[in-house]
């Protein structure tokens, strides 16, 4: 079973975009030049990892997903720079801890 990772880009126009993926490095390459890439970040590059953590299951990761897209551009931000940690998040919105029952 793939394990996924959370991330976040930061386009040349200042714009967050957040997304998950077992290989991350192999998404951004899609992102930056592949019709497999984000609509949203087409002709927003370059496109520069601000963010990346593993974070395990597809379901884990999608709900942590949708959680940090949720956020305001200032708590994101926070994120970045690791004032916020992503348990931190996981306890708010009561998503499980990867291996631990629902």
């Amino acid at each position: 079973m793939p394990k996924y990772s959370l991330y976040i880009v930061q386009c040349a126009d200042g714009t967050l975009y957040t997304g998950i993926a077992s290989d991350v490095a192999r998404r951004l390459k899609e992102h930056a030049g592949s019709p497999r890439g984000a609509r949203y970040l087409r002709g927003r590059g370059p496109l520069e990892l601000v963010f990346s953590e593993p974070v395990g299951s597809r379901s884990r990761a999608q709900r942590l997903e949708a959680c940090v897209k949720k956020l305001s551009r200032v708590d994101k931000l926070g994120l970045i720079a690791g004032a916020t940690q992503l348990s931190e998040l996981a306890n708010e919105d009561q998503v499980p801890v990867e291996g631990s029952s629902p």
